[in-house]
């Protein structure tokens, strides 16, 4: 029961964080500052440091970006664009380096060359060059899917439209970030709030002539798809983009010892201000291209990166108001409205104060002036409360006991974890009847990564609401449109938009359509294994209807899955127990057109096997080899069941209980040396 407890105070933690990737994102309008957002994608990480059961591919540090607008042609990939991991501390590069030699099974004594290059505060976007010339530009998207923006990336001046040299592999694909220099940019700044947020708006322009207007900047780093490469390096690489007529980065190091790192960190950060761009911080590379390309990647982030921040910018501000707004799991969140102040080229207005505990500790109060951090974010860190300037009147805050919204006593619930109550204050809504849930629910349901109807955004479901045009999801695809003509701001064109973009909502994944239902617990991991597990929807709902009898199989065919535990279980019981959750989802079924389950086209020898490793191996780290197995189409387990295909056992310390248990359930057991003999058909 303990580690359930632990897993739902992960996954509540993973929920967080995502809501906050939304914003980010979508429309280079944070609603978190750096610094806090870190400092939460930290408390993840620690956590799945510590406990090796919690996984997510909607960890912090593999969600990348979301899912891109209609404005531009979409276009996958060849490669993902990823994000990066952080690193904030000596100490984070030291364990980065230390994962690193694990992963690829070198010693202590082996060097280890690291590039470093200044983090720049831009718009990532990716050249692909066909013989020579530039054919395509995309924007990175969600790092699957990127728009087409060739012909406003083709405005920028110093991106060569034809490679210089006649040494340049037959196709490429050159990554690097827009920007605009801080000397351009105080020629625009009374149009856009911080030079990033200019370069974001100026490469979604729909007409290039308005790119074109802006001074735009592109500058090399990255290498995404090459037919063929002749370097060998990263640093090999860089020095080939000068060559091709590209701009790189001045401020290039390559090092092999933590002491020169941490060096050139304090070095770059005194002198970052001298610039000419925004930086906010440093990016180390495996400066070696094979070992790059064994370390792979961590779904959404690369094993052979990582990115040390810079510190933060600080303001001084004043409390307004406290306000408590409440999400759609119905959490409580206190939100303090801040003095509008620009800091660091970026105005702030709100700023986050997590919960109840958080504002305790801190003794913050409407009407108090507060020192305030951000690092490159809109809604910052509140980090002291100047109490000598606080007003003779002020009184604290009293956190309500009561939702605002449908006036039940809010609860904390308990933690087998920490022993204690959570921090987190939560409306119960025992009958999922609370407006402002529902609300936030239709905002969820419609997010790019649910259904993505684009053009009913946060203030238009607002809006809707409050004219009692929708209530529940499925009220969206009933709606009349018509009426919207009776509405400021609602032409037609604008109507005809919608009605296209609600009827290309329909057809949907199934994973896609699980997580939309917003059942607390159930992310986009666990919709994904759940998809996986039931294939179609119409089996989906008829074991979920049956969670609440008294059928134990029903059950068991849940604790079955892996990935899925008791707090999930829970949820979606109590999801489904209540009736109008059913008719939503019925509703809903007959509505959409959900897509079965896409499982892995590719067949391999290990296509759909259920695989555990233990011990140590010889060639490889255990880690390396569950990478290969999961890119063969097989899925990692953690513990043995009857299901389970193979048990691969190392030749060093594997684990006893393990073997027995596979040996007990007639488990086939592979050495080594036959797992490679699997490997080399």
């Amino acid at each position: 029961m303990e580690k359930e407890k632990i897993k739902a105070l992960y996954f509540d933690k993973i929920a967080e964080i995502n809501d906050y990737n939304k914003a980010y994102y979508d429309q280079d309008n944070p609603v978190i500052s750096d610094y806090k957002y870190d400092r939460l994608k930290i408390e993840i990480l620690n956590l799945e440091k510590k406990y090796k059961f919690l996984k997510s591919k909607l960890s912090p540090a593999k969600t990348v970006g979301y899912k891109v607008s209609g404005k531009f042609n979409k276009i996958k990939h060849k490669i993902p664009m990823l994000s990066l991991s952080n690193a904030f501390s000596e100490n984070d590069i030291v364990d980065f380096l230390k994962k690193v030699r694990n992963f690829l099974k070198l010693n202590n004594d082996y060097k280890i060359d690291i590039i470093a290059e200044p983090k720049v505060d831009g718009i990532s976007a990716s050249l692909h060059y066909v013989n020579g010339q530039l054919k395509l530009g995309l924007s990175r998207g969600d790092g699957i899917t990127g728009e087409d923006i060739t012909l406003n990336l083709k405005t920028i001046r110093n991106i060569p439209a034809r490679l210089r040299s006649s040494k340049f592999p037959d196709n490429i694909e050159i990554r690097g970030e827009v920007y605009i220099s801080k000397k351009d940019f105080k020629n625009i700044s009374n149009k856009f709030a911080n030079p990033r947020n200019a370069a974001g708006g100026s490469l979604r322009q729909k007409d290039p002539f308005e790119t074109k207007k802006i001074p735009l900047q592109f500058i090399a780093y990255g290498l995404g798809f090459v037919k063929e490469k002749s370097f060998k390096t990263q640093s090999e690489y860089l020095e080939q983009l000068k060559k091709w007529g590209f701009k790189v980065s001045q401020h290039l190091n390559v090092f092999t010892n933590i002491k020169d790192i941490m060096n050139n960190y304090i070095e770059l950060e005194n002198k970052r201000s001298e610039i000419e761009y925004d930086v906010d911080g440093i990016v180390y590379k495996i400066n070696n291209l094979n070992f790059q390309k064994r370390l792979g990647y961590i779904s959404n982030s690369p094993r052979w990166a990582i990115a040390h921040k810079f510190s933060s910018t600080k303001g001084i501000s004043k409390i307004l108001s406290i306000e408590i707004q409440v999400g759609r799991t119905g959490a409580l969140t206190p939100v303090a409205k801040l003095q509008p102040v620009n800091v660091g080229g970026v105005i702030i207005s709100n700023a986050t104060l997590h919960n109840e505990d958080e504002i305790r500790r801190r003794d913050v109060r409407e009407g108090d002036v507060v020192t305030i951090q951000r690092a490159g974010d809109v809604i910052p860190q509140i980090i002291s409360v100047d109490i000598s300037k606080r007003s003779p009147g002020s009184k604290k805050f009293i956190f309500p006991n009561k939702c605002p919204s449908c006036h039940l006593k809010v609860v904390k619930e308990f933690n087998s974890n920490t022993k204690k109550k959570d921090a987190i204050t939560r409306c119960p809504d025992p009958n999922y009847s609370c407006q402002a849930i529902l609300k936030e629910k239709l905002k969820h349901f419609v997010s790019k990564d649910a259904l993505n109807i684009e053009g009913l955004g946060k203030k238009v479901i607002d809006n809707f609401w409050n004219k009692e045009l929708i209530k529940y999801t499925y009220d969206i695809f009933n709606l009349d449109l018509n009426i919207l003509k009776k509405f400021d701001g609602w032409g037609e064109k604008s109507i005809i938009n919608l009605k296209n973009s609600i009827n290309k909502s329909k057809k949907i994944s199934l994973d896609r359509f699980i997580f939309s239902l917003g059942i607390r617990h159930i992310g986009q991991e666990n919709a994904k294994v759940l998809a996986k597990y039931f294939q179609s929807v119409k089996k989906f709902f008829e074991i979920c209807k049956k969670l609440n009898t008294d059928n134990k199989n029903y059950l068991n065919e849940f604790y079955s899955i892996d990935g899925i535990g008791i707090s999930q279980i829970d949820y979606l019981k109590k999801f489904f127990l209540n009736k109008q959750n059913l008719i939503v989802v019925s509703n809903l079924i007959n509505l959409l057109d959900i897509e079965n389950y896409k499982l892995l086209v590719k067949k391999t020898p290990l296509s759909g096997k259920l695989i555990i490793f233990t011990g140590a191996f010889e060639n490889n780290s255990r880690s390396e080899l569950k990478v290969i197995a999961e890119n063969l189409g097989a899925k990692i387990l953690s513990n043995i069941s009857k299901k389970t295909d193979f048990l691969v056992v190392g030749s060093q310390k594997p684990t006893t209980r393990k073997i027995n248990e596979a040996k007990n359930l007639n488990v086939k057991i592979l050495t080594e040396k036959d797992w490679n003999k699997i490997m080399n058909k």
